[in-house]
């Protein structure tokens, strides 16, 4: 007869949980990474780094004979040679839910608001898929972002990921702050890659406001952060996004910078020992741009409406990273530097601009209304070197004179106040009073 044990349940489950765990062991710390041998991982795993209280989480990205290379998710600082490493055994997770909303998130998806912890929500994990090509739902209706200018000459519809190209200082965060709290879609995610952290709060509090906040959720990885930690705020962030996409929501996910992403992807391929390719960059930096680009977008249900900054290096719009990543968006807002200076804001360079599915969202009547006015803009800039030295002659092109007459309206309508919004209807009715003084020419050449 076998004796009752009444703790034996309890005995088991303490065994099994206490099963031996293989440990690995610091080889090197060089650079921004380090190795660890004898762990078995594949890469994008999870390891602990060091014992007791001082632990630190790394990623596996690249896997060599014998050992593994991992970035870190923390500084670096007290790690050594020999200490202990252990396999976490679980994915990353990603909070979701509306109890988001108003909340500013690390990379990991950890408040740092000081609004205290996040509501109980559903977990997902970081790594998706991007909708397949056969299932994505088509483009067909507008985006409004409550910015003149976007909204008529290079119309977002829904689903669309648009770039914002321009060098530093030309107005792409505070734009960004005005579509935040113009857009009607239904939720905002923003990404702050390698902001400095000055101007996170002013972001915050003053280009986005208590408003755009309130319909907002924030991820933010300063430009200190390790890289692998600036690269996890672009996927966190996205993966939020996807979460309400698969909700049935219309989501308008804007990330700044793209370029920073790209950068911090050069310093982990680089310590994972890529070789450097078009102006350091090595060749996964442009597949992971591709993968993280194409997971926004339309599904079967809901969408996600990208918009993404691209820094120019030195403004030189062919550099690689601006040249990767208009190939793979839906179109390109250039935001011009001459511009800015003279206070024209929102800086946006109306001809070197263009949205792909404009002409799939709008009705023919608007299309029109923006063609009209492209080409009278075209015009005077064919015509600027003679009208900047005097020697343009009224009446020797219709389209140019109409945009001289009509400068001060032109002008008043492209620029727009920060803390002002527009409908878009309204935005239209404005274009359509805007065209009736120069309609009759949209037939010059």
């Amino acid at each position: 007869m076998t004796a009752y044990r009444p703790h034996a349940g309890r005995f088991h489950a303490a065994v099994a949980v206490a099963a031996p765990q293989r440990v690995g062991t610091v080889t090197s710390v060089l650079g921004l990474g380090l190795e660890i041998a004898g762990l078995n991982c594949a890469v994008g795993e999870l390891i602990t780094v060091g014992s007791g209280v001082e632990t630190l989480d790394a990623e596996v990205v690249a896997s060599v004979s014998g050992a593994v290379r991992c970035m870190p998710l923390g500084r670096l600082t007290g790690v050594a040679a020999g200490a202990p490493a252990r396999a976490k055994g679980t994915p990353m997770l990603v909070p979701t839910g509306t109890g988001l909303f108003g909340r500013v998130l690390d990379a990991l998806g950890r408040p740092i608001d000081g609004k205290g912890p996040l509501p109980p929500s559903l977990r997902v994990p970081l790594d998706q898929e991007a909708p397949s090509a056969m299932s994505r739902a088509r483009i067909d209706t507008p985006l409004q972002t409550g910015v003149r200018v976007l909204d008529t000459m290079t119309t977002l519809g829904r689903g669309q990921r648009m770039g914002l190209f321009a060098g530093s200082g030309v107005g792409k965060s505070s734009l960004l702050s005005m579509v935040a709290r113009g857009t009607d879609a239904e939720v905002s995610v923003i990404a702050l890659v390698g902001e400095r952290g000055r101007e996170v709060r002013e972001f915050l509090e003053d280009d986005l406001g208590p408003e755009g906040l309130a319909r907002s959720v924030v991820v933010v990885a300063t430009s200190d952060e390790p890289a692998l930690m600036r690269l996890r705020a672009a996927v966190t962030a996205t993966r939020i996004a996807e979460s309400f996409r698969e909700a049935g929501k219309d989501v308008v996910l804007m990330m700044d910078s793209l370029t920073r992403v790209a950068m911090a992807q050069r310093e982990i391929g680089l310590s994972a020992g890529e070789p450097p390719a078009t102006r350091g960059y090595p060749p996964s930096t442009f597949s992971v741009l591709a993968r993280l680009l194409e997971r926004a977008g339309t599904a079967e249900t809901g969408s996600v409406t990208g918009i993404y900054t691209v820094l120019v290096d030195g403004d030189d719009h062919n550099e690689p990273i601006a040249d990767a990543a208009r190939s793979i968006l839906d179109g390109h807002v250039v935001l011009d530097r001459k511009l800015a200076v003279t206070g024209h804001f929102p800086s946006v360079d109306v001809l070197g601009s263009v949205s792909r599915v404009a002409s799939k969202v709008n009705p023919r009547e608007h299309t029109a209304l923006a063609i009209t006015l492209r080409k009278v803009l075209a015009a005077r800039r064919s015509a600027q070197d003679l009208i900047d030295v005097g020697a343009y002659r009224h009446g020797s092109n219709p389209l140019v004179d109409a945009a001289l007459d009509h400068e001060a309206a032109i002008n008043q309508f492209l620029r727009q106040p920060m803390d002002e919004s527009t409908h878009h209807s309204d935005a239209w009715a404005q274009l359509s009073r805007l065209s009736a003084h120069f309609g009759h020419f949209e037939g010059a050449a």
